[in-house]
């Protein structure tokens, strides 16, 4: 394959992932002739300082809606490669994304907002409630008559280590997670040993620029990529590891019966916590796990470490 990334769009590239993809961009500047984003004019209002800051790193402020197909449009001239990290709210949003960049002479590629759970991990996947937003945008971009021309890669990451280690407080104390502050866990599945891969959100920008680098390995396919896979258990050990070795005294567990019993209670209340509870309860099923991870097709960039995360978590909290 001949064709190497130039000009690149991203879309959410202020927001919470979508900040650390642009940064790892930029540490790649002289690779791309041009790095955009398209953002509101409310980013604009909110973020002043942050654009200015973008803009003298070589970055092209593009000021639109994305509702605005007109301003899309335009958007994509000259645009090659389209990398979307928009938020799980507005994940449809993508489809009129997708439908323009197709009928763009020159987008030939785009990076959907795939960056989390495996969507199409077992026949199950398919009917999990998280899933339905992203399972139609793969559906729409995997047909050929609506979007005959445009390439497609799902970065798929399994969950973010950094929240994985942090989750305690945003819901139930059962759904799982650690206060390190407090030195107190729950750890889900039995004893905590089920295995999970996970991700840094540094690392999805590092694995993304490491996809763009790589376009005749990542066309058309879903790269499975992550920086490590470990279990409850070792996350405790290490939390413990690092402050001062002493056992934490305040360590529950919650088993899988119990957690479906609370993702079932969330969503029939319709509890903001039900996806959470979901996608937790997924990762204790394994559906984050395989037998061979995708890392080497893409050059086997570095990755961050378990060891890492805890010693980033800790810092957090103390500071």
């Amino acid at each position: 394959m001949s064709f190497k990334p130039r000009n690149l769009l991203l879309f959410g590239a202020t927001g919470q992932i979508g900040a650390f993809i642009l940064d790892a961009l930029l540490s790649a500047r002289d690779e791309f002739e041009r790095i955009a984003i398209f953002t509101s004019q409310n980013t604009v209002e909110t973020k002043a300082d942050s654009l200015v800051r973008l803009k003298k790193n070589g970055v092209e402020i593009i000021v639109g809606e994305i509702s605005d197909e007109e301003a899309v449009g335009k958007a994509y001239e000259g645009i090659d490669t389209v990398i979307s990290a928009v938020g799980r709210g507005a994940i449809l949003a993508q489809i009129p994304l997708i439908r323009l960049a197709s009928a763009a002479p020159s987008v030939k590629w785009f990076l959907p907002s795939e960056y989390g759970t495996d969507i199409a991990y077992s026949p199950a996947s398919a009917y999990e409630k998280p899933h339905q937003g992203k399972l139609k945008i793969r559906a729409y971009l995997e047909n050929k008559i609506e979007v005959p021309h445009l390439a497609y890669t799902y970065v798929v990451t399994g969950p973010y280590a950094d929240m994985y280690v942090y989750l305690l407080g945003e819901g139930p104390r059962a759904v799982g997670g650690w206060d390190a502050k407090e030195k107190k866990s729950t750890l889900v599945g039995e004893k905590g040993e089920g295995r999970v891969s996970l991700t840094t959100m540094k690392d999805v920008g590092t694995l993304v620029l490491a996809t763009l680098r790589h376009p005749a390995e990542s066309w058309n396919r879903a790269l499975k990529v992550n920086s490590f896979t470990t279990t409850p258990a070792a996350i405790q050990a290490e939390f413990e590891r690092q402050t001062g070795g002493e056992r934490w005294t305040d360590v529950t567990y919650t088993s899988l019966p119990e957690l479906r019993t609370l993702e079932n209670q969330a969503w029939e209340s319709g509890a903001p916590t039900a996806p959470l509870i979901t996608l937790r309860r997924i990762w204790a099923e394994g559906g984050t796990l395989y037998e061979k991870r995708d890392n080497a097709m893409i050059g086997e960039p570095p990755v961050q470490t378990l060891e890492e995360v805890v010693a980033q978590e800790l810092q957090r909290v103390n500071s």
